[in-house]
Protein backbone atom coordinates (compact mmCIF):
# COMPACT_ATOMS: atom_id res chain seq x y z
CA UNK A 1 0.00 0.00 0.00
CA UNK A 2 2.97 2.56 1.01
CA UNK A 3 4.54 1.72 -3.23
CA UNK A 4 4.86 4.90 -5.01
CA UNK A 5 3.14 6.83 -1.93
CA UNK A 6 4.54 10.28 -0.33
CA UNK A 7 4.90 10.40 3.30
CA UNK A 8 5.59 13.55 5.25
CA UNK A 9 7.89 12.21 8.62
CA UNK A 10 7.29 14.62 11.26
CA UNK A 11 9.66 14.05 14.25
CA UNK A 12 9.82 15.90 17.53
CA UNK A 13 11.59 16.22 20.53
CA UNK A 14 11.86 13.11 22.44
CA UNK A 15 14.39 10.65 22.86
CA UNK A 16 12.87 8.15 20.91
CA UNK A 17 13.63 10.82 17.96
CA UNK A 18 16.42 8.69 17.34
CA UNK A 19 14.01 5.84 15.91
CA UNK A 20 12.57 8.05 13.33
CA UNK A 21 15.33 7.48 11.27
CA UNK A 22 14.96 3.54 10.65
CA UNK A 23 10.99 4.13 10.60
CA UNK A 24 12.24 6.59 7.32
CA UNK A 25 14.34 3.82 5.63
CA UNK A 26 11.53 1.41 5.89
CA UNK A 27 9.02 3.66 4.49
CA UNK A 28 11.88 3.98 1.61
CA UNK A 29 12.15 0.42 1.73
CA UNK A 30 8.08 0.23 1.26
CA UNK A 31 8.59 1.98 -1.94
CA UNK A 32 7.45 5.71 -0.42
CA UNK A 33 9.05 8.59 -0.87
CA UNK A 34 9.26 10.29 2.49
CA UNK A 35 10.19 14.13 3.82
CA UNK A 36 11.02 15.31 6.86
CA UNK A 37 9.80 18.07 9.16
CA UNK A 38 11.40 18.24 12.55
CA UNK A 39 10.62 20.68 15.42
CA UNK A 40 13.50 22.76 17.09
CA UNK A 41 13.74 20.54 19.96
CA UNK A 42 13.87 17.28 18.23
CA UNK A 43 17.57 18.10 16.23
CA UNK A 44 18.88 18.02 19.84
CA UNK A 45 18.12 14.32 19.67
CA UNK A 46 18.97 13.76 16.01
CA UNK A 47 20.77 16.26 13.32
CA UNK A 48 19.57 17.96 10.18
CA UNK A 49 22.02 16.23 8.44
CA UNK A 50 21.22 12.93 9.04
CA UNK A 51 17.56 13.02 7.89
CA UNK A 52 18.58 15.05 5.03
CA UNK A 53 21.01 12.37 3.88
CA UNK A 54 18.67 9.59 4.34
CA UNK A 55 15.55 11.73 2.93
CA UNK A 56 17.49 13.60 0.49
CA UNK A 57 15.82 16.40 1.04
CA UNK A 58 16.65 19.46 2.97
CA UNK A 59 14.93 19.24 6.78
CA UNK A 60 12.26 21.52 7.15
CA UNK A 61 12.18 23.21 10.43
CA UNK A 62 12.11 26.84 10.80
CA UNK A 63 8.72 28.61 9.12
CA UNK A 64 11.48 31.37 8.45
CA UNK A 65 14.44 30.16 7.89
CA UNK A 66 17.86 32.66 8.70
CA UNK A 67 19.07 31.82 4.95
CA UNK A 68 17.98 30.84 1.65
CA UNK A 69 14.88 31.19 -0.72
CA UNK A 70 12.71 33.58 0.52
CA UNK A 71 9.79 31.50 -0.39
CA UNK A 72 10.81 28.87 1.77
CA UNK A 73 8.18 29.93 4.65
CA UNK A 74 5.46 28.23 2.53
CA UNK A 75 6.92 24.97 2.48
CA UNK A 76 4.24 24.09 4.94
CA UNK A 77 1.20 24.60 2.25
CA UNK A 78 3.48 22.85 -0.47
CA UNK A 79 4.06 20.19 1.60
CA UNK A 80 0.79 19.71 2.97
CA UNK A 81 -0.69 19.58 -0.71
CA UNK A 82 2.06 17.30 -1.86
CA UNK A 83 2.27 14.04 1.14
CA UNK A 84 -0.37 11.17 1.04
CA UNK A 85 0.18 10.37 4.86
CA UNK A 86 1.61 12.51 7.36
CA UNK A 87 3.30 10.26 10.39
CA UNK A 88 4.23 12.17 13.26
CA UNK A 89 6.37 9.69 15.44
CA UNK A 90 7.83 10.29 18.09
CA UNK A 91 5.05 12.76 19.08
CA UNK A 92 5.34 14.37 22.20
CA UNK A 93 2.50 15.25 24.87
CA UNK A 94 3.83 19.22 23.82
CA UNK A 95 3.01 18.56 20.24
CA UNK A 96 0.13 16.82 20.65
CA UNK A 97 -1.25 19.78 22.79
CA UNK A 98 -0.07 22.11 20.06
CA UNK A 99 -2.40 19.98 17.48
CA UNK A 100 -5.04 19.18 19.56
CA UNK A 101 -5.87 22.71 20.30
CA UNK A 102 -5.02 23.93 16.69
CA UNK A 103 -1.51 26.12 17.63
CA UNK A 104 1.31 26.36 14.66
CA UNK A 105 4.25 27.81 16.40
CA UNK A 106 7.05 25.67 13.96
CA UNK A 107 6.96 24.02 10.54
CA UNK A 108 5.83 20.95 11.88
CA UNK A 109 2.63 21.60 13.66
CA UNK A 110 2.06 24.62 10.83
CA UNK A 111 2.45 21.63 7.97
CA UNK A 112 -0.20 19.75 10.32
CA UNK A 113 -3.27 22.73 9.69
CA UNK A 114 -1.62 22.91 5.73
CA UNK A 115 -1.85 19.03 5.07
CA UNK A 116 -4.77 17.44 3.05
CA UNK A 117 -4.05 13.99 3.77
CA UNK A 118 -4.69 12.03 6.64
CA UNK A 119 -2.80 12.11 9.81
CA UNK A 120 -1.10 9.53 12.29
CA UNK A 121 -0.10 10.67 15.57
CA UNK A 122 2.16 8.36 17.39
CA UNK A 123 2.17 9.37 20.66
CA UNK A 124 5.38 8.66 23.11
CA UNK A 125 6.37 10.30 26.72
CA UNK A 126 8.05 8.97 29.58
CA UNK A 127 7.01 8.31 33.42
CA UNK A 128 3.00 8.58 33.90
CA UNK A 129 2.58 11.43 31.31
CA UNK A 130 0.84 9.18 29.49
CA UNK A 131 -1.69 8.98 32.08
CA UNK A 132 -2.14 12.08 32.75
CA UNK A 133 -5.41 14.01 32.04
CA UNK A 134 -4.20 16.62 29.82
CA UNK A 135 -2.59 14.26 27.57
CA UNK A 136 -5.52 12.15 27.49
CA UNK A 137 -7.92 15.22 26.63
CA UNK A 138 -6.08 16.18 23.97
CA UNK A 139 -5.74 12.52 22.01
CA UNK A 140 -9.99 12.83 22.55
CA UNK A 141 -9.78 15.74 20.90
CA UNK A 142 -7.34 15.03 18.63
CA UNK A 143 -9.37 11.73 17.34
CA UNK A 144 -12.79 13.87 17.48
CA UNK A 145 -11.31 16.31 14.79
CA UNK A 146 -9.77 13.25 12.46
CA UNK A 147 -6.82 12.49 13.62
CA UNK A 148 -5.41 8.84 13.78
CA UNK A 149 -3.66 7.69 16.77
CA UNK A 150 -1.55 4.60 17.34
CA UNK A 151 -1.05 4.58 21.22
CA UNK A 152 1.83 3.88 22.94
CA UNK A 153 3.60 0.16 23.93
CA UNK A 154 4.33 -1.01 27.47
CA UNK A 155 7.72 -1.38 28.52
CA UNK A 156 11.34 0.11 29.97
CA UNK A 157 11.70 3.88 29.28
CA UNK A 158 14.43 6.75 29.21
CA UNK A 159 14.28 7.03 32.35
CA UNK A 160 14.41 3.65 33.53
CA UNK A 161 10.71 3.59 35.08
CA UNK A 162 8.64 1.14 33.29
CA UNK A 163 5.19 1.85 31.82
CA UNK A 164 2.80 3.05 28.66
CA UNK A 165 4.81 5.36 26.71
CA UNK A 166 7.45 3.41 24.18
CA UNK A 167 7.30 4.28 20.39
CA UNK A 168 6.17 1.22 19.06
CA UNK A 169 7.46 -1.03 17.00
CA UNK A 170 8.42 0.17 13.61
CA UNK A 171 6.52 -2.81 11.60
CA UNK A 172 3.48 -1.70 13.72
CA UNK A 173 3.73 1.90 12.61
CA UNK A 174 4.39 0.61 9.21
CA UNK A 175 1.09 -1.64 9.03
CA UNK A 176 -1.04 1.30 10.64
CA UNK A 177 0.29 3.20 7.92
CA UNK A 178 -0.66 0.99 5.05
CA UNK A 179 -4.04 0.43 6.94
CA UNK A 180 -4.82 4.58 6.09
CA UNK A 181 -3.42 4.71 2.81
CA UNK A 182 -5.43 1.59 1.43
CA UNK A 183 -8.62 3.48 3.32
CA UNK A 184 -8.32 6.64 0.93
CA UNK A 185 -10.29 6.69 -2.20
CA UNK A 186 -7.86 8.88 -4.90
CA UNK A 187 -9.29 11.45 -7.03
CA UNK A 188 -9.04 8.55 -9.88
CA UNK A 189 -10.39 5.72 -7.87
CA UNK A 190 -12.34 3.24 -10.39
CA UNK A 191 -11.00 5.47 -13.47
CA UNK A 192 -9.82 3.26 -16.19
CA UNK A 193 -6.73 5.57 -17.76
CA UNK A 194 -4.74 5.10 -20.93
CA UNK A 195 -1.36 6.31 -21.02
CA UNK A 196 1.03 6.28 -24.12
CA UNK A 197 4.70 6.57 -23.65
CA UNK A 198 7.85 6.37 -25.45
CA UNK A 199 8.72 6.98 -28.78
CA UNK A 200 7.52 4.96 -32.25
CA UNK A 201 9.53 3.32 -34.54
CA UNK A 202 8.60 3.75 -38.30
CA UNK A 203 10.95 1.20 -40.25
CA UNK A 204 13.03 1.54 -43.52
CA UNK A 205 13.90 -2.48 -43.12
CA UNK A 206 14.33 -4.86 -40.92
CA UNK A 207 17.31 -2.89 -39.65
CA UNK A 208 16.99 0.43 -39.67
CA UNK A 209 13.98 2.59 -38.98
CA UNK A 210 12.84 6.04 -37.96
CA UNK A 211 12.51 7.50 -34.88
CA UNK A 212 13.15 10.14 -31.57
CA UNK A 213 15.11 9.50 -28.67
CA UNK A 214 12.10 9.23 -26.09
CA UNK A 215 13.25 7.21 -23.24
CA UNK A 216 9.84 6.80 -21.89
CA UNK A 217 10.51 8.29 -18.15
CA UNK A 218 7.79 11.01 -18.18
CA UNK A 219 4.59 8.84 -19.80
CA UNK A 220 5.75 5.87 -16.89
CA UNK A 221 5.99 8.42 -14.67
CA UNK A 222 2.14 9.62 -15.42
CA UNK A 223 0.69 6.29 -15.51
CA UNK A 224 2.47 5.18 -11.81
CA UNK A 225 1.20 8.62 -10.90
CA UNK A 226 -2.71 7.81 -12.00
CA UNK A 227 -2.37 4.48 -10.55
CA UNK A 228 -1.37 5.69 -7.12
CA UNK A 229 -4.56 8.03 -7.44
CA UNK A 230 -6.28 4.81 -7.74
CA UNK A 231 -7.03 4.66 -11.31
CA UNK A 232 -6.90 1.31 -13.18
CA UNK A 233 -4.00 2.08 -15.94
CA UNK A 234 -3.33 1.19 -19.15
CA UNK A 235 0.26 1.43 -20.98
CA UNK A 236 0.52 1.82 -24.16
CA UNK A 237 4.26 1.92 -24.72
CA UNK A 238 6.83 1.73 -27.70
CA UNK A 239 10.36 0.77 -26.96
CA UNK A 240 11.34 2.09 -23.40
CA UNK A 241 14.77 2.85 -22.38
CA UNK A 242 13.25 1.91 -18.32
CA UNK A 243 11.94 -0.80 -16.93
CA UNK A 244 8.15 -1.68 -17.49
CA UNK A 245 6.31 -1.08 -14.19
CA UNK A 246 5.25 -4.92 -13.41
CA UNK A 247 2.02 -3.56 -11.56
CA UNK A 248 0.35 -1.23 -14.53
CA UNK A 249 -1.46 -3.56 -16.87
CA UNK A 250 0.78 -2.63 -20.61
CA UNK A 251 0.82 -2.86 -24.29
CA UNK A 252 3.84 -2.90 -26.18
CA UNK A 253 3.57 -1.63 -29.78
CA UNK A 254 6.30 0.00 -32.40
CA UNK A 255 5.04 2.14 -34.79
CA UNK A 256 2.62 4.92 -35.20
CA UNK A 257 0.14 2.89 -36.69
CA UNK A 258 0.75 0.03 -33.85
CA UNK A 259 -0.11 2.87 -31.33
CA UNK A 260 -3.41 4.08 -33.19
CA UNK A 261 -4.47 0.67 -33.29
CA UNK A 262 -4.15 0.22 -29.73
CA UNK A 263 -5.57 3.84 -28.67
CA UNK A 264 -8.47 2.87 -30.50
CA UNK A 265 -9.09 -0.29 -28.63
CA UNK A 266 -8.89 1.67 -25.37
CA UNK A 267 -10.41 4.96 -26.66
CA UNK A 268 -13.55 4.54 -24.37
CA UNK A 269 -11.40 5.68 -21.25
CA UNK A 270 -12.19 8.31 -18.69
CA UNK A 271 -9.06 9.64 -18.95
CA UNK A 272 -6.00 9.79 -21.88
CA UNK A 273 -2.41 10.79 -21.48
CA UNK A 274 -0.90 10.49 -24.83
CA UNK A 275 2.77 11.43 -24.08
CA UNK A 276 4.33 9.05 -26.42
CA UNK A 277 6.70 10.75 -28.80
CA UNK A 278 4.71 9.97 -31.41
CA UNK A 279 6.50 10.09 -35.37
CA UNK A 280 4.71 12.45 -37.89
CA UNK A 281 6.35 10.23 -40.69
CA UNK A 282 6.76 7.00 -41.88
CA UNK A 283 8.58 5.57 -45.26
CA UNK A 284 6.34 5.11 -48.05
CA UNK A 285 8.02 1.58 -48.51
CA UNK A 286 8.68 -0.88 -45.96
CA UNK A 287 11.84 -3.05 -47.42
CA UNK A 288 11.33 -6.73 -46.42
CA UNK A 289 14.96 -7.47 -47.00
CA UNK A 290 17.92 -5.17 -45.61
CA UNK A 291 18.38 -2.70 -48.20
CA UNK A 292 22.15 -2.85 -49.14
CA UNK A 293 24.23 -0.18 -49.59
CA UNK A 294 25.31 -0.02 -52.80
CA UNK A 295 21.69 -0.70 -54.20
CA UNK A 296 20.11 1.87 -51.67
CA UNK A 297 18.39 5.50 -53.09
CA UNK A 298 19.98 8.69 -51.98
CA UNK A 299 16.11 9.27 -51.22
CA UNK A 300 13.63 7.93 -48.85
CA UNK A 301 9.71 8.95 -49.49
CA UNK A 302 8.01 9.45 -46.48
CA UNK A 303 4.11 10.00 -45.57
CA UNK A 304 2.31 11.74 -42.85
CA UNK A 305 1.40 9.22 -40.04
CA UNK A 306 -2.26 8.92 -38.88
CA UNK A 307 -2.46 12.04 -36.21
CA UNK A 308 -3.68 10.11 -33.37
CA UNK A 309 -4.73 13.06 -30.67
CA UNK A 310 -6.89 14.41 -33.31
CA UNK A 311 -9.01 11.32 -33.59
CA UNK A 312 -9.37 11.42 -30.42
CA UNK A 313 -9.98 14.74 -30.07
CA UNK A 314 -12.62 14.16 -32.64
CA UNK A 315 -13.95 11.22 -31.79
CA UNK A 316 -14.14 12.22 -27.54
CA UNK A 317 -17.11 10.59 -25.60
CA UNK A 318 -18.87 13.02 -23.00
CA UNK A 319 -17.18 13.27 -19.86
CA UNK A 320 -13.79 12.24 -21.05
CA UNK A 321 -10.64 14.08 -20.24
CA UNK A 322 -7.97 14.28 -23.12
CA UNK A 323 -4.43 15.38 -21.53
CA UNK A 324 -1.96 15.98 -24.62
CA UNK A 325 1.78 16.63 -24.79
CA UNK A 326 4.31 19.00 -26.75
CA UNK A 327 7.35 19.46 -26.90
CA UNK A 328 8.52 22.18 -28.65
CA UNK A 329 12.12 24.28 -29.83
CA UNK A 330 10.47 27.62 -29.88
CA UNK A 331 7.01 29.69 -29.23
CA UNK A 332 6.56 26.80 -26.50
CA UNK A 333 3.18 28.63 -24.88
CA UNK A 334 1.71 30.08 -28.46
CA UNK A 335 2.70 26.57 -30.51
CA UNK A 336 0.98 24.38 -27.51
CA UNK A 337 -1.85 26.70 -27.14
CA UNK A 338 -2.21 26.35 -30.97
CA UNK A 339 -2.46 22.51 -30.31
CA UNK A 340 -5.05 22.34 -27.20
CA UNK A 341 -7.65 24.66 -29.34
CA UNK A 342 -6.66 22.24 -32.80
CA UNK A 343 -6.74 18.89 -31.44
CA UNK A 344 -9.74 18.91 -28.83
CA UNK A 345 -7.41 18.52 -26.24
CA UNK A 346 -8.72 18.95 -22.43
CA UNK A 347 -5.11 20.01 -21.28
CA UNK A 348 -1.68 20.37 -22.76
CA UNK A 349 1.91 19.58 -21.28
CA UNK A 350 4.16 21.33 -22.70
CA UNK A 351 7.47 21.65 -21.94
CA UNK A 352 10.81 23.10 -24.35
CA UNK A 353 13.90 20.93 -25.46
CA UNK A 354 15.76 24.70 -24.58
CA UNK A 355 15.22 24.02 -20.67
CA UNK A 356 17.90 23.26 -18.65
CA UNK A 357 17.59 19.95 -17.13
CA UNK A 358 14.21 18.63 -19.48
CA UNK A 359 13.82 16.40 -22.42
CA UNK A 360 14.09 13.22 -23.35
CA UNK A 361 16.40 11.64 -21.11
CA UNK A 362 16.63 13.29 -18.27
CA UNK A 363 14.92 12.46 -14.84
CA UNK A 364 13.74 15.74 -14.09
CA UNK A 365 11.23 18.15 -16.16
CA UNK A 366 9.50 21.95 -16.51
CA UNK A 367 6.34 21.95 -18.25
CA UNK A 368 3.48 24.06 -18.49
CA UNK A 369 -0.08 22.84 -17.85
CA UNK A 370 -2.68 24.58 -20.06
CA UNK A 371 -5.90 24.41 -20.58
CA UNK A 372 -8.07 26.82 -22.36
CA UNK A 373 -8.73 29.28 -19.33
CA UNK A 374 -5.24 28.32 -17.19
CA UNK A 375 -1.94 27.85 -17.14
CA UNK A 376 1.04 26.42 -14.24
CA UNK A 377 4.35 25.78 -14.48
CA UNK A 378 5.62 22.50 -12.24
CA UNK A 379 9.56 21.81 -11.61
CA UNK A 380 10.93 18.92 -10.65
CA UNK A 381 11.28 14.76 -10.85
CA UNK A 382 9.24 13.30 -13.95
CA UNK A 383 7.86 11.48 -10.56
CA UNK A 384 6.98 14.32 -8.88
CA UNK A 385 5.61 16.86 -11.37
CA UNK A 386 3.26 13.72 -12.51
CA UNK A 387 1.63 13.72 -9.36
CA UNK A 388 1.15 17.52 -8.78
CA UNK A 389 -0.02 17.49 -12.38
CA UNK A 390 -2.87 15.07 -11.93
CA UNK A 391 -3.60 16.43 -8.48
CA UNK A 392 -4.20 19.74 -10.38
CA UNK A 393 -6.59 18.40 -12.60
CA UNK A 394 -8.17 15.78 -10.39
CA UNK A 395 -8.11 17.04 -6.86
CA UNK A 396 -9.70 20.75 -8.40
Amino acid sequence: MLSGKRIILGVTGGIAAYKAAFLLREFQKAGAEARVTMTPSATRFVGLETFASLSGHEVAVDIFPDEGDSSDWTRHINWGEWADLFVIAPCTANTLAKIATGLSDNMLTSTVLAARCPILICPTMDGEMYEAPGVSDNLKKAQENGYHVLEPESGYLASGLEGKGRLPEIEAILEKSSDIIGSIEGPLEGQKVVVTAGPTREHIDPVRFISNPSSGKMGVAMAEAAQSLGADVTLIHGPLSIPTPEDIHSVKITSTADLFDAVKQYAAADVIIMAAAVSDFTPEEVHQNKVKKDKADNEIKLKQTPDIISWLGEHKPKGQILIGFAMETENLIENATTKLNKKNADFIIANSLNDKDAGFEADTNSVHLLSKDSEQKFQGSKKDISIEILNTIFRS
